[in-house]
C-alpha cells in the first residue's frame, strides 16, 4: 500500500471518530433510543 492510501485511511478513521464524539456529545444516542422505543411500541400496539 502506498503512502498515500495509508494517509486516506488514517484521514477517514480520524474523521470518523471526530463525528461520532460530536454526535455523543450532542445527546444523539438518547434520541434515537427514545425513537426506537416509540417506533417498538407502535409496532406492537401499546403507544
Amino acid at each position: 500500500m502506498t503512502g498515500e492510501g495509508i494517509k486516506v485511511k488514517k484521514f477517514i478513521l480520524a474523521a470518523s471518530v471526530a463525528l461520532l464524539l460530536l454526535g455523543v456529545y450532542m445527546g444523539q444516542p438518547r434520541n434515537v433510543m427514545n425513537k426506537a422505543i416509540h417506533i417498538c411500541m407502535e409496532c406492537i400496539g401499546i403507544g
